[in-house]
């Protein structure tokens, strides 16, 4: 029975507010719990959208959080299609762009982030593509088995995780596949030239053409079909399609029109929240790529793009508006595979963070595991091709561990022995 008493308003129809909606019941919240996204499907997860079902080696049905019935048998509201236009925080609702106006006792914005856009002619071309929703996928899907058949070209602008995941879907299609990146390696702002140089090594294996140091200027068509792309050094690549992989930007503009405090775009964006997901406004919580939370064991504030900070941030930052003691301090973590290579990612590391490199491995083999130091800190860790130590580098990056270089880099020594 749904005591109409207390309303909870989650924003956002992605992981982190399914699973927001999902630990509101089984913490015992017996209120009203609303949840409104804009797009039409269920919510569902997405990183198989660029991995096991771009690829058609996933069913559709197997993205979703939960199966349809849930929500109703859960008691969770649902508009689906639905766009909230505005907060009015004084009065404690949300305006839907149908008019309707819904009353919250706490509200969770988890309204996540979406592609940026290239900004040159020729995107209005049909052949050009983004990678975000389902829709997205579903169109993806078709897209890279027609030039897989027809022996067609795919242009990738951005070598970042989605990028090179596409690519190599693309290339498994039979794609031909060219990326331009402006920097000097793939994930160079992840990763750092150190790991970066792997990556292009591994698609240069598998057929994929890469152009660094240069930005497209120019997508070139006739009777609104993609012909080629061109870059700023004169450039030119055959193409059939294009996919702006360029980066992801937070959805903020509904918490700015609401008077919430952001972060900057130069220090990553997002709804400033404090280690209890809680923005500027104590009954308006934020999860999930949009939340840039103040991060304890980094000391800095940091916005996770990555399925496992939604998959996490969803029910913290429930278990924080029930009004539960919440520290959200998790290790950041994400996964890819490519081809044959498969790969975690866990801590924080951009270059100039940290001042060495150690591999314990064969990195030869792609069977390896790196690890950023600071100092002789580890500060993050990547096992590649190498399964089931996860945990152990989490406890190194979260115990602020100091392992002698040469231990660390000796695969005959058990991780778990250099923990402080």
């Amino acid at each position: 029975m749904v005591d109409a008493d207390q309303t909870f308003v989650i924003v956002g129809g992605g992981l982190a507010g399914a699973k927001a909606a999902e630990t509101l019941r089984s913490e015992g919240f017996t209120g009203r719990v609303i949840l409104i996204g804009d797009e039409r499907d269920h919510p569902y997860e997405r990183p198989p959208l660029s991995k096991g079902y771009l690829l058609g080696k996933e069913d559709r049905d197997s993205v979703f959080v939960h199966e349809p019935a849930w929500y109703a048998q859960a008691d969770v509201e649902l508009h689906l299609g639905q766009t909230v236009v505005a907060i009015d925080r004084a009065a404690h609702t949300v305006r839907l762009g149908d008019g309707t106006v819904i009353r919250y006792d706490k509200l969770l914005l988890a309204t996540g982030a979406e592609p940026r856009r290239l900004d040159v002619p020729g995107t209005g071309l049909a052949g050009v593509h983004h990678l975000r929703r389902l829709a997205h996928a579903d169109r993806l899907r078709h897209v890279l088995a027609a030039l897989g058949r027809d022996n067609g070209h795919l242009v990738i602008a951005g070598a970042g995780w989605i990028g090179l995941e596409v690519a190599a879907a693309a290339r498994e299609y039979g794609a031909e596949v060219t990326v331009v990146e402006p920097e000097p390696t793939p994930l160079h702002s992840v990763l750092g030239p150190e790991i970066g140089q792997m990556f292009t090594d591994l698609h240069a294996e598998h057929g994929v053409r890469f152009h660094f140091g240069a930005r497209l200027t120019e997508i070139a068509g006739q009777d609104g079909m993609v012909l080629a792309a061109r870059t700023d050094d004169g450039e030119e690549h055959p193409a059939h399609d294009v996919l702006a992989a360029i980066g992801a930007a937070p959805r903020t503009a509904l918490a700015e029109a609401a008077g919430l405090a952001l972060v900057d775009r130069a220090d990553g964006g997002g709804i400033a929240v404090d280690a209890s997901l809680r923005t500027s406004d104590p009954d308006i919580h934020a999860a999930g790529d949009v939340a840039a939370v103040d991060h304890g064991l980094f000391a800095t504030r940091l916005r996770v793009e990555h399925w496992a900070n939604a998959l996490n941030g969803g029910p913290a930052a429930a278990r924080a508006m029930l009004g539960k003691e919440v520290t959200y301090d998790r290790v950041p973590y994400f996964f890819s595979d490519q081809y044959d290579l498969g790969m975690e990612y866990s801590g924080w590391a951009p270059p100039g963070t940290y001042d060495q490199v150690v591999v314990r491995g064969d990195a030869g083999k792609r069977e390896f595991i790196a690890f950023w130091l600071r100092e002789g800190q580890v500060l993050a860790g990547m096992n590649v091709n190498v399964w089931d130590v996860t945990e152990t580098i989490q406890q190194l990056i979260r115990t602020g561990a100091h392992p002698d270089p040469e231990a660390l880099s000796d695969p005959t020594r058990p991780l778990a022995s250099l923990l402080d």
